[in-house]
């Protein structure tokens, strides 16, 4: 994978040298819009609807709307003139725990690989932030956006570095509108839903988890390619429990037996592999 910006992580005197990789990809599937009479790709323009033209790259610049229709022009000198010392390192100011992070903050991950050079110096780090368990609060620019970043170790291999939002950038939950009344919530509901939860209960494995949606979109289209009929799951049978306690109590009952069926499945499986052990020592003698 080749890097995409190269720097150094800074704190204190200490300099590490570093190259940054993206660590996450957007698997969608993606559409394009046909002409429906004869299946061309509709092509988009950039036309000037006062001058009624199609406009050039090059004639093409960066406005900022500062009132309704008002706009300022930056170009690439005023860019320039920005003061970018730290264009090129991530300057960590704090370390935290990580739990003290509300996830709303995070916006995108990357890899962090050593630098030439930088191989010593990035392990001690990856050594020391494992070892005492905190994550490294930094300032970052990439290419044009100054970001706050979180470092930390990764799987107890690497370090990683998540761009963060800044606090002025979350929108205030307050404008969410908060229930007419005061809810209450019965003993029998609360003690339901901590068995439903206790049940649900599960070490996290991101390996279990799928994009349904997405691999169901790609079976229609390669049904589609191959020429045959598309199948399309029926529906769950979302059943007619209405009220709380109801759905709770329905809940709990079909946890309880996906676990015992699973319990059922690993214990076949287990079953079926010393019965061949078995067979396979039988054969032997």
């Amino acid at each position: 994978m080749r890097s995409m910006w190269k720097g150094a992580i800074s704190f204190g005197l200490v300099s590490i040298p570093i190259s940054l990789y993206p660590a996450t990809e957007k698997k969608d599937v993606k559409f394009r819009f046909l002409h429906n009479e004869c299946r061309t790709p509709i092509k988009y323009q950039r036309v000037c609807p006062a001058c009624d033209r199609e406009v050039p790259a090059e004639e093409i610049v960066r406005g900022y709307e500062y009132e309704k229709n008002r706009f300022v022009i930056i170009d690439d000198t005023d860019l320039e003139n920005i003061p970018d010392e730290r264009s090129r390192t991530i300057d960590i100011l704090d370390f935290v725990d990580l739990a003290e992070i509300d996830p709303v903050y995070y916006d995108k991950t990357y890899f962090l690989g050593p630098g030439e050079t930088g191989e010593k110096a990035y392990a001690l780090l990856r050594r020391i932030m494992e070892d005492t368990g905190k994550v490294a609060i930094a300032r970052v620019v990439i290419r044009t956006k100054e970001s706050l970043a979180a470092i930390r170790v990764y799987r107890g291999e690497m370090l990683v570095m998540e761009t963060m939002f800044f606090p002025d950038e979350i929108r205030d939950p307050a404008a969410i509108p908060a229930p007419a009344r005061e809810v209450k919530v019965h003993d029998n509901e609360l003690k339901m839903a901590r068995e439903l939860v206790l049940n649900l209960a599960e070490k996290f494995d991101p390996e279990k988890y799928h994009d349904k949606y997405r691999e169901l979109l790609l079976d229609i289209i390669r049904a589609k390619v191959e020429g045959q009929e598309v199948e399309v799951p029926a529906p769950r049978d979302e059943g007619k429990v209405v009220d709380l306690l109801d759905a709770l109590k329905a809940s709990v009952d079909m946890a309880k037996k996906t676990q015992e069926a699973e319990k059922k499945r690993a214990g076949g499986q287990k079953a079926g592999g010393k019965g061949k052990g078995k067979k396979r020592k039988a054969a032997g003698a």
